[in-house]
């Protein structure tokens, strides 16, 4: 500004705000205006707009309605449109005010926590016992990470954290305040000591008060940084104690003389998270380095002490879960916290390390390539932070943990590893890396109860199937055997295993619930189970061409999977892999899959499954693949593995196909075999189940004279009590086709006893059976004609279908029909004698009882329609020597007795007279 613009700035602030600062105004002017003054020894003046100094508490001015506005619209959103991501951005600008020592983070979370405890979805959920969303859930996380690290704030004064204590207190106490996990109460212990102790040890957990998402900062309010062991670490890269005998569990030193600190895990990680929020990314460094180190210490000690059990109890075979709240998926994060704490270091110039790890270079950033920076005064030789930083995320992920009660924990379990596995895939290995792989590896095999990967685990633990897969594919390439160890111990699934031990907890209180079918609990199971599968999908893979391993691997997936449609998808798999179209198929990986499908269909044989159609079918194809004596042998042992309509209607019948003699090559004896195989296991399946099989059984003997007059036999045998008139139509139909037209005949007829027709089923979809079964009768004989004809009779009440019988009855003689083509060379047969008398009276006596049923409620709306029906039974009454005289009596009684129907016997007159 010039000179004039300046003047005016000056007056015009003094104008508007005058009486704030008229007095300071006029102070400052007496100032400039007196020679000596302090103000006119300094050149330059304060310029307000350029933030604070250095060395100064940051405070800049916060607009608190606005924060307050954008939170309560974006809770609003309730997720949509992105507010998830304007709320995550909100956190991260609290952290960047945290970072940059500005005093108005915490006022700025203040005001988003209470807009959050103000949303009435809150108190919605809790009426209704619905969860919150996932998204929304791990706000609230975030949220209660955020608090944890305001109240660790190093260099904060007492009276604010304690009016950060009381603030967290009133927010705990809302009925409405989302509990940590998500779903109800935890029975843990206080953070800060990992197991409870003394009197209160085993309270009952019914009477702690729920675990809120701001309890972990409540109770950090308790820890301060007064220790001097701790100011010690975090303040010195040379401090250390080379005198000092490291015999204790909790020394202060190691025996190199590098400093420890000893304090629960979690709690340790949440100062380092603290430390680097705060902006001391050097002190943040200095704490994970002793607590990586104090981990790795814990570690030898553990395997050391579990070495010596083993030795003094050999046969004990017991586990405890010394963990109960495990690191990851834990609320406070502590292994992703120490790995990018220390990640982040790799890639900072170590030269000026101000915390942030993005550079900028020429406008770009800088890819992450992580470098081992030269070693740290606490790091072994050859070690980096990169090296420490994939150590403790493996001692982290292989730890043997509880799996925590309620959906939302168990998924965060499987969310927090999964992103740490993703973290460390982003990670070239090398062969110092390879080192610490193999190292953790060999540990965890061996480290009895504090591995998730320990000989003996509790059968309530964390299974380790995802981290697993990742071991097995990073030491593949380098250590064979050893991956192969570590992905077959991982298999189990202990919960699902009636007899897995239930071990002792070191909870007492917990105990009792540890019943053996307590696996409903475990609400990620489905999403377990496939992880399992996929390791063992991966170990398949793998295995390709080695005998010796497919057969380590089969046995295990056998042993360890409980669920048929992941048996299913490793035995298809299996098939895929062995039969990749660039090389000849691999057989053993073939047997592989056949015996899981064999195992697939033991499993599903009697249960329901709504896939075991496609599972059968799939079953041929592959022993198929295999060869000629899967094929026989899976047909000589169909009971176990097949129903007997499976059996026969696929099986069987895919097993004869010509595709699938082509597809085997067969000579004319292997054929042979085959199908005397396929007969047996027919006729096994008919007299079984003669209803679903007999037709498939017929048709598979089609070509062995004996074995067809079997399965016809069985067929008659079951004719009489076991089988539909449906069933025994289509056969004898198939009869008639194949060229029997007797035996179709005598299946007609017993088809026939079975059938019952009532008067008003004249669209039953047995007619077109009846006449075919009347047809056959008729082309082979009056003979036979007239002995269906009674059958007939007896079983069909309805006239329509006995007049169609009887008029194609009279049309054409009995057994000419087309032969030689004399068509009417024989006598038609006469009405007045029996059969036809029968069937004639029959008819006539159909159309009356059903004129009367009709009768009896007839609406005006169907009047036309019934004179139609009684000019159809005319044609049949006339069809009678007295028939004339006998339709006018039936009329005539009509009449007389629906005399009240007056409209209706009118139109009766008017059409019969």
């Amino acid at each position: 500004m010039n000179r004039d613009q300046l003047q005016k700035f000056v007056q015009y602030l003094i104008t508007v705000h005058h009486t704030e600062v008229l007095p300071t105004a006029q102070k400052l002017a007496d100032e400039i205006l007196s020679q000596n003054s302090e103000i006119n020894q300094v050149h330059g003046a304060p310029d307000p707009t350029a933030g604070a100094s250095i060395d100064d508490e940051n405070c800049w001015h916060l607009d608190e309605e606005q924060v307050q506005e954008q939170v309560k619209l974006f809770l609003s959103q309730g997720g949509y449109h992105g507010s998830g991501k304007q709320l995550n951005l909100l956190f991260a600008k609290v952290r960047e005010m945290l970072k940059m020592r500005d005093s108005n983070g915490a006022r700025m979370l203040t005001l988003i926590t209470e807009q959050f405890m103000a949303d009435p979805r809150l108190s919605l959920w809790r009426q209704q016992g619905t969860a919150m969303t996932d998204k929304y859930r791990q706000l609230w996380d975030e949220l209660g990470a955020l608090w944890m690290c305001i109240v660790l704030n190093p260099h904060c004064k007492l009276e604010q954290k304690a009016s950060w204590l009381k603030q967290l207190k009133k927010w705990n106490s809302v009925d409405v305040c989302p509990w940590e996990d998500g779903n109800h109460g935890s029975e843990l212990p206080n953070l800060t000591n990992a197991l409870p102790q003394g009197a209160n040890a085993n309270q009952d957990s019914s009477n702690r008060p729920h675990r809120t998402v701001f309890t972990r900062a409540i109770e950090a309010c308790d820890l301060h940084w007064q220790d001097s062991h701790l100011q010690h670490i975090i303040s010195s890269d040379l401090y250390t104690n080379y005198c000092y005998h490291d015999d204790t569990e909790n020394s202060l030193f190691d025996s190199r003389g590098w400093p420890l600190w000893h304090e629960h895990v979690p709690t340790a990680c949440a100062r380092v998270d603290a430390l680097r929020s705060h902006g001391y990314p050097r002190e943040a460094l200095r704490l994970a380095i002793a607590i990586v180190n104090t981990l790795r210490r814990q570690q030898q000690k553990q395997l050391e002490m579990f070495r010596t059990q083993k030795k003094e109890l050999p046969h004990k075979s017991i586990t405890s879960i010394t963990n109960l709240e495990g690191w990851v998926g834990h609320p406070l994060d502590p292994v992703g916290t120490l790995f990018s704490s220390l990640m982040e270091a790799c890639h900072t110039d170590d030269e000026n390390f101000s915390g942030f790890s993005d550079f900028t270079e020429n406008g770009h950033c800088k890819s992450l390539e992580y470098q081992h920076l030269p070693a740290h005064k606490f790091l072994e030789e050859g070690e980096s932070y990169l090296t420490l930083a994939v150590e403790v995320a493996l001692i982290g992920l292989g730890q043997q943990r509880i799996m925590p009660d309620g959906l939302y924990t168990q998924e965060k379990v499987c969310r927090n590893e999964e992103q740490l596995i993703c973290k460390l895939q982003e990670i070239e290995l090398d062969d110092t890396l390879v080192k610490i792989f193999r190292k953790q590896a060999v540990f965890l095999l061996e480290a009895g109860p504090y591995s998730g990967l320990g000989e003996i685990i509790h059968r309530e633990s964390v299974p380790m199937h995802t981290f697993a897969k990742y071991l097995f594919t990073s030491l593949l390439p380098h250590d064979a055997e050893l991956a192969y160890k570590i992905a077959l111990r991982a298999m189990r699934l202990l919960v699902l295993e009636s007899t897995a031990p239930t071990g002792d907890l070191t909870r007492p209180h917990h105990i009792a619930s540890v019943v053996p079918n307590r696996y409903p609990r475990w609400f990620t199971l489905s999403h377990i189970e496939s992880q399992q599968c996929e390791l063992a999908s991966t170990m398949l893979t793998a295995a390709k061409g080695d005998v010796r391993r497919l057969e380590t691997v089969l046995e295990s997936i056998q042993k360890n999977i409980h669920s048929s449609s992941h048996i299913f998808k490793l035995a298809q798999d299996a098939f895929k892999i062995a039969t990749l179209m660039d090389s000849l198929p691999d057989i053993t990986l073939l047997k592989v899959s056949l015996e899981l499908g064999l195992q697939v269909m033991r499993m599903t044989l009697s249960t329901l499954n709504w896939r075991r159609r496609e599972m059968v079918r799939w079953l041929v194809t592959c022993a198929t693949e295999v060869g000629v004596y899967a094929l026989d042998s899976i047909m000589q042992s169909w009971f176990t593995l097949f129903t007997p309509t499976e059996a026969t209607s696929i099986v069987a019948t895919t097993v004869m196909s010509n595709s699938t003699i082509v597809r085997l090559h067969l000579d004319c004896h292997q054929q042979e075999k085959l199908a005397s195989s396929a007969r047996t296991l027919a006729l096994q399946c008919a007299m079984k189940d003669p209803q679903n099989c007999a037709l498939s059984a017929l048709t598979l003997c089609e070509k062995d004279h004996i074995a067809f007059e079997t399965a016809y036999q069985i067929v008659l045998d079951a004719a009489t009590t076991g089988m539909s008139y449906t069933q025994l139509f289509t056969i004898a139909r198939y009869m008639e086709h194949r060229g029997y037209p007797m035996r179709a005949y005598k299946l007609a007829t017993l088809a026939m006893t079975h059938l019952n027709l009532s008067y008003n089923q004249d669209t039953h979809p047995a007619i077109n059976d009846v006449l075919w079964a009347c047809a056959l009768s008729h082309s082979l004989g009056k003979n036979e004609l007239a002995a269906i004809i009674p059958l007939v009779v007896k079983s069909v009440k309805c006239a329509t279908v006995l007049s169609d019988i009887l008029r194609r009855c009279t049309l054409t003689t009995p057994g000419m029909v087309g032969l030689h083509g004399r068509r009417n060379s024989g006598k038609l047969m006469s009405l007045d004698k029996a059969p036809l008398r029968q069937l004639l009276d029959a008819t006539i006596g159909a159309y009356i009882n059903t004129t009367h049923s009709r009768l009896t409620h007839i609406s005006p709306r169907h009047y036309s329609e019934f004179i139609e029906f009684l000019s159809k039974a005319r044609e049949t009454f006339l069809m009678a020597h007295d028939g004339h005289i006998q339709f006018t009596q039936f009329i005539d009684n009509l009449k007389q007795i629906y005399k009240g129907k007056k409209k209706l016997m009118m139109l009766v007159r008017e059409r019969f007279g």
